[in-house]
């Protein structure tokens, strides 16, 4: 079994240079990856990008989309994987591309990937990487900035060549990112109603709940479930919220 290369895209976040987001279509389209997503680009000169993707990957530039924000961006895909070559307590364990693809080739026949890069001199923000189910880093010797076309060839190259044999393992159609963040959304708030989480800073407390349920990979029926769940708080904590109506003396 192969990755199905249909159902994968790159997304780069806030790109700084039209050249780099030409570079990446270029490298996408050699290993047979035709998806990009564009967030939020500093500069989006077409004739700039057409010139570095150059003709053989017109195609990729002609179809990409363009979005305001990552959220957006990732709406419509049901697993997120962010690159990133820093470490730290907010970010979650990191695995190789090669151990990466292991995981990707199943889930990639029913579901929709996104591989996401952020921006040349920072990368992705621990805000960004909320979002992502999975981390990748690509391991270098001394110096661990990669241009971000040359990470894109690496991730995508693996994802190419890659071929295996999961003995049989099934990855249904999971929930996809919009429909986990209006979840998160309402849990966050049934968390707080109920003192679980600090309303102060929730997001700093969902981290480690956003990681939990990321690992276990939620279908869109789970999704619903819980968003049930949140809504049966709201109206049990308001319930009891209201005040007990008077008792009324008996002849009057």
């Amino acid at each position: 079994m192969k990755a199905n290369l249909e159902n994968i895209a790159i997304v780069l976040n806030k790109p700084s240079f039209p050249e780099n987001i030409g570079a990446v279509a270029r490298a996408a389209k050699n290993m047979g990856i035709r998806e990009l997503l564009v967030v939020d680009p500093y500069n989006c000169d077409l004739t700039r990008i057409y010139r570095m993707a150059t003709h053989w990957a017109e195609d990729v530039v002609l179809n990409m989309e363009v979005h305001a924000n990552l959220r957006e961006a990732l709406a419509s895909f049901q697993f997120i994987v962010g690159t990133t070559a820093r470490r730290g307590s907010h970010r979650q364990t990191m695995i190789d591309p090669r151990r990466l693809v292991e995981q990707l080739i199943p889930i990639s026949q029913k579901n929709r990937i996104a591989l996401v890069f952020g921006k040349e001199d920072r990368g992705l923000t621990n805000e960004d990487l909320r979002y992502c189910h999975a981390l990748v880093t690509i391991p270098t010797a001394e110096f661990s900035s990669l241009n971000l076309a040359q990470a894109v060839m690496v991730l995508a190259y693996e994802l190419f060549v890659a071929s295996t044999d999961p003995s049989g393992v099934f990855v249904p159609r999971l929930a996809k990112s919009e429909e986990l963040e209006a979840m998160y959304d309402e849990l966050t708030k049934a968390l707080a109603l109920i003192n679980f989480i600090n309303p102060e800073n929730p997001e700093y407390w969902m981290t480690s709940v956003r990681r939990f349920l990321n690992r276990i990979g939620l279908r869109a029926r789970e999704v619903k479930m819980i968003r049930g769940i949140c809504r049966q708080i709201d109206w049990f904590c308001h319930q009891r919220a209201r005040p007990l109506p008077e008792a009324r003396v008996k002849g009057e």
